[in-house]
């Protein structure tokens, strides 16, 4: 069952910011592809089969238009790109194996294909590609960023186990993991620009605020879909989150808003793993009845404010316009 999720406004897009980005990110995944090269067959066909997988390469775009917003104009900013494309990709890899998925952006998880180990330890090849990129670029200040960056998210997924199934995990303690295991990224993705540019504190703390707010919007809206998105478009099973016991925010509100034999049944379910054919729907009408869905995008919109205003620093461009357009494609997406 799936729910059309109430979006005000027909779904904007990143077509503007994939225009202007263009010609770099034609450079970016040139080296992706040269950096995924090894004598050892199976690692360019495992990393080759996510990172050819369909994603929108969202976070090395947003590296390079930040770079491009501040002013940079050498190239270093191309490698620090298909690092955090690395960076992701491995923790892709890697979440797939602890979530036990079967699927990724519509085909099969790689897990599922060439096994678990095979998954983690091509994860852990394209995160030494990526420190070696960062090295290479000679930025002790982004190499300290990014570094820093891959130590958080690892933090987050350790984060993730400890409310794994925990209905009682509260909206505070779901959002810190979302700060660890998703924004932090995007924050430090949008922060390596101003730094290669030798911008003022000030420019690079706007860009990483914009980065983290931006992402915890998109993993919000994530969330919403999970259970109110089509098949299709999301490129994986409406209901994963729920069929592998994770508690999104979603949940959390559902549960904290339920009657007592509501939260009997978040707990049997989640907890318990004691899942019936028809429990997925009534999942999705627990959620509407207390409006979990629409709370869900209503905070991921508030983020996405933030994340605009953050913006607010720089002069008119079209750069930053296609930035603020990125933040209503992140928060009005449906998938």
């Amino acid at each position: 069952m799936a729910v059309v999720l109430p979006f005000s406004q027909p779904e904007p897009s990143i077509d503007r910011l994939v225009e202007l980005v263009g010609p770099d990110m034609e450079r970016v995944n040139a080296t992706i592809l040269s950096r995924t090269g090894s004598q050892v067959t199976m690692i360019p066909e495992v990393a080759n089969h996510l990172i050819a997988g369909g994603g929108k390469r969202l976070r090395p775009m947003l590296t390079v238009a930040l770079a491009a917003l501040t002013g940079y104009s050498s190239d270093g900013h191309v490698k620090l790109a298909a690092a955090v494309e690395f960076m992701h990709t491995a923790t892709l890899l890697h979440d797939d194996v602890v979530d036990n998925s079967e699927m990724r952006r519509g085909r099969l998880a790689a897990r599922m294909l060439w096994g678990n180990e095979a998954s983690v330890l091509v994860g852990d090849f394209l995160l030494g590609q990526a420190f070696k990129m960062m090295v290479e670029v000679g930025s002790l200040r982004a190499l300290e960023i990014l570094s820093s960056a891959a130590a958080v998210i690892a933090e987050g997924e350790v984060m993730q186990l400890g409310t794994a199934k925990n209905t009682a995990t509260t909206e505070d303690e779901y959002l810190a993991v979302v700060r660890a295991k998703t924004a932090e990224l995007f924050a430090a993705a949008c922060e390596v620009g101003p730094v290669l540019t030798n911008r003022p504190k000030a420019e690079a703390a706007a860009c990483r605020s914009f980065g983290m707010n931006l992402g915890i919007a998109f993993q919000l809206v994530d969330d919403a879909l999970d259970y109110g998105g089509k098949d299709a478009a999301l490129g994986k099973n409406v209901g994963d989150d729920f069929r592998e016991g994770k508690i999104t925010l979603p949940v959390v509100l559902s549960y904290r808003r339920g009657t007592p034999s509501e939260r009997a049944f978040w707990e049997r379910t989640l907890e318990k793993n004691k899942v019936s054919d028809s429990d997925l729907e009534t999942a999705i009408e627990l959620m509407q009845r207390h409006r979990a869905l629409e709370d869900t995008v209503k905070r991921a919109q508030h983020y996405g404010v933030m994340a605009r205003d953050a913006l607010a620093l720089f002069p008119d461009s079209a750069m930053k316009l296609a930035l603020e357009e990125t933040v209503e494609f992140c928060t009005g997406r449906t998938h």
